[in-house]
């Protein structure tokens, strides 16, 4: 997994599961959905030079990414909100932050991907075809490689 291991804190997400049991997938499920709608309004605030616009959006990915233990993008998020704020006291839009609304979806969608192959390793396509030996899931929701 290289560098996309530093993306998810394993070990809390794992943490998370336990304590979420039966409900876990159906608040992970809201997590994608949540996580989408906030990227589109961060986006749509920025198109349309709203600062303010990008303050609960980016507030709400923060609180959420850091459930599942997906620390950089909740500090992504965190970057997005600390600066809206700033700016709205400034009175201006902060145009500095294009690069790192560009990251958070990127940071978003790899996360989700890491997700999918560790909640639904079926998800995860293996590379040669039929009969060849992928992920296999040895007990729900838990990859064995």
């Amino acid at each position: 997994m290289s560098a996309a291991a530093n993306i998810v804190d394993w070990k809390y997400f794992e943490e998370t599961r336990a304590q979420l049991g039966p409900g876990f997938i159906k608040i992970l499920g809201y997590f994608r959905e949540d996580g989408f709608k906030s990227l589109e309004k961060i986006e749509a605030a920025m198109r349309a030079s709203d600062t303010v616009a990008l303050i609960i959006p980016a507030h709400t990915m923060k609180g959420e990414s850091r459930q599942f233990g997906a620390e950089p993008l909740a500090k992504v998020a965190e970057i997005i909100e600390n600066r809206a704020r700033a700016c709205v006291e400034e009175g201006r839009f902060p145009n500095e932050l294009v690069p790192d609304v560009v990251k958070l979806r990127e940071l978003f969608e790899l996360t989700l991907e890491m997700f999918d192959e560790v909640v639904n390793p079926r998800l995860k396509k293996p590379g040669g075809g039929f009969g060849t030996k992928g992920v296999h899931n040895t007990g729900f929701g838990r990859a064995q490689r």
